[in-house]
């Protein structure tokens, strides 16, 4: 047998951490960062113009400080190339929707130097039970794929996750909510105790932190990563909500009861940044118009409310990028997380046409860490 299969194998069975594997924090150093082209009618309104726009805002921005590749369906091909300056690397790989968060690999490192990917099962969060859309099966290939692209191991671990799902300190400390990794929708079969297991076997991590729901109205079933966030090790920003007839209130002030009642994996207690809540923000009637309607698919009708927030912002190497959403809100959110990340520029982009799509940056990006 042809030694480099066989250790291929064998990365491929054993658990990650096993092997002296761990996920970095997005605040650590990048070699990359991956995206999809967005183009589904569904979701993105008008053909997908006015999001395609916004994604080549986002994508710059990125650019600046590291190499980007964006993923586009062979019939979007010429129209993204066009479009994203030479610079960003666009590449063929077929998808169902845009949310490379979701649906792309998470990467852990070695202190060795490798790299590796961990491939979660997807399911369109929720499945046949509550999901967004169906099929998605070509999003089910994407992690393979880009294993293939970059010559590296692919860890399949045996839950349904999504990238979103989770933010890593770096040094041991996991935070989710329960709403998300416990939902019958993803594994019913396992126990809390047990999926934290499979978050160290799979990332290295030796605290999880559990939040008990993410925000209000979130399609991905209270993803962490647009309500509560690592900036650093120790700190963490989280939305937050004034209003007391707001659905957030309580949500937000849940979270932060959690968070200042524990510690991080080194024992230090976290330091919680406030950033305001955009909105309420709701879909027009001419933004839901503009959608195709499918019995396939989640509906987006005029006046539903959208889950807006800050957090949902990308840690890039030199730079922050974050969405814009709000001008009662935009400048105050843009300073605090200045005063976060000091050494790195925080640039606003214009993020309303991709939350009308369910999601916001951090949602449609992910890094490629440098090992």
């Amino acid at each position: 047998m042809n030694v480099a299969l066989s250790k291929q194998r064998t990365l491929e069975t054993t658990p990650p951490a096993a092997l002296g594997f761990r996920m970095p924090a997005e605040f650590a150093p990048h070699d990359a960062c991956w995206m999809l082209w967005p183009q589904r009618p569904d979701t993105w309104r008008f053909g997908a113009k006015p999001a395609q726009r916004a994604f080549v805002e986002v994508a710059c921005a990125i650019a600046e400080s590291e190499t980007v590749f964006v993923g586009v369906n062979d019939d979007q091909f010429e129209n993204a190339r066009h479009q994203l300056p030479a610079h960003i690397r666009v590449v063929e790989l077929s998808s169902n929707d845009a949310w490379m968060r979701d649906v792309g690999p998470t990467f852990v490192t070695h202190a060795d130097g490798r790299l590796a990917m961990v491939d979660w099962d997807f399911n369109a969060w929720g499945g046949l039970d509550g999901g967004l859309y169906f099929p998605w099966d070509k999003d089910k290939r994407i992690r393979a794929k880009i294993a293939e692209m970059l010559g590296i191991p692919r860890f399949i671990a045996p839950v349904v996750l999504e990238g979103g799902a989770l933010h890593v300190d770096g040094e041991g400390t996991l935070i989710t909510t329960e709403e998300c990794l416990l939902n019958p929708n993803r594994n019913p079969e396992l126990t809390q105790q047990e999926m934290a297991q499979v978050l160290h076997d799979y990332l290295g991590v030796d605290k999880v932190i559990w939040l008990p729901r993410g925000c209000h109205r979130d399609e991905t079933d209270g993803h962490v990563d647009n309500l509560c966030c690592f900036v650093a090790p120790g700190q963490v920003a989280l939305s937050w909500c004034d209003d007391t007839r707001d659905p957030m209130h309580a949500i937000c002030r849940e979270a932060l009861a959690v968070l200042e009642g524990t510690s991080d994996a080194k024992g230090r207690p976290l330091t919680v940044h406030k950033l305001p809540q955009p909105g309420p923000l709701r879909i027009a009637e001419d933004e839901a118009s503009g959608l195709d309607h499918l019995d396939s698919s989640h509906p987006r009708r005029p006046g539903d409310r959208m889950a807006a927030s800050y957090v949902n912002f990308y840690i890039a190497n030199a730079a922050v990028v974050m969405p814009l959403l709000d001008p009662a809100h935009d400048e105050a959110a843009k300073a605090i997380l200045q005063g976060r990340f000091p050494d790195k520029r925080v640039i606003g982009v214009p993020a309303r046409e991709i939350l009308l799509g369910g999601g916001n940056i951090h949602c449609i990006t992910q890094q490629q860490p440098r090992p």
